[in-house]
């Protein structure tokens, strides 16, 4: 994926940098992979805000992802590269021999024509997808199931790629784009690559409307609202909130940085080999 920028005609322009899509080989969804998906503006049942900023945008629909890839021992062929509104990865079309088709996290390196496969007795080739057991060690992979057959629910945005370090005891030790290290089954597959358009994180819109395009709405700080609106507001001029210094916190008083919000004894713990966050992380 490459980016574009633009010249300085416009203050939007100036700081505009954007995807070239050049990847993009289709234009239109395959209707039949789609869903439509209702917006909700951050509401709740009841019509109450629970997620905030969230509102306009222009209408999608969903794309249905194959993260299980549930056909296994059948190869299929790669026919289009796509734009997927809802993610920040592009997605690949597969075709199968009989014919189906499904789409998956296209991964860095897939090309139109490629040939996929998903099963025990695929090659540990890029966008194939294998139980961890059959993968060699050393191996970038996305996708990654937590539980066999639930389907990948991690390794999935944009650039992002773990790597499957070792193997114990029915275990495969992965360790993730944050650092951490976790003990994950053995008999949950996982697809070889790094996730497609690393670039995404190099992307600046260069203007509020596109923010509003992508149904983000404005997010006001609470450093510069009233001491009834949030915590670290008020105070005259610039204060670092309500005139003393105050530690940034959420608008209902949870601190925002340092503050711990895993459980104690959660019980995934068990399956954390190394910490994030751990002293001796490389």
């Amino acid at each position: 994926m490459a980016l574009k920028t633009f010249r300085p005609l416009t203050p939007a322009a100036r700081f505009k940098i954007l995807p070239d899509f050049g990847e993009i080989t289709k234009s239109k969804p395959e209707k039949s992979l789609t869903e439509p998906i209702k917006r909700t503006g951050g509401r709740n049942n009841q019509g109450r805000i629970t997620m905030r900023h969230i509102g306009g945008g222009h209408k999608r629909r969903y794309r249905v992802i194959d993260f299980k890839r549930c056909k296994r021992e059948v190869a299929a062929e790669v026919i289009a590269i796509e734009y997927d509104p809802n993610r920040t990865a592009r997605i690949a079309l597969l075709q199968y021999a009989d014919g189906e088709k499904a789409y998956i996290l296209a991964p860095n390196g897939l090309q139109v024509g490629s040939k996929l496969m998903a099963g025990e007795k695929a090659e540990p080739n890029v966008g194939n997808a294998l139980p961890l057991k059959s993968i060699p060690l050393g191996t970038s992979v996305h996708n990654i199931e937590f539980i066999p057959g639930r389907g990948g629910q991690i390794i999935r945005s944009a650039g992002s790629v773990a790597i499957l370090a070792n193997r114990e005891g029915g275990y495969a030790l992965i360790k993730l784009p944050s650092g951490e290290i976790r003990r994950i089954n053995e008999n949950c597959y996982a697809t070889i690559g790094q996730v497609g358009n690393s670039d995404h994180m190099n992307v600046s819109s260069g203007k509020a409307g596109r923010s509003r395009w992508l149904g983000v709405r404005p997010h006001v700080r609470g450093m510069v609202m009233n001491p009834v609106d949030h915590p670290m507001g008020g105070g005259q001029g610039k204060s670092k909130g309500g005139g003393g210094r105050h530690h940034p916190m959420s608008p209902w008083g949870q601190l925002a940085k340092g503050f711990k919000t895993r459980r104690k004894h959660k019980p995934s713990d068990t399956f954390i080999v190394q910490r994030r966050n751990s002293k001796s992380k490389n």
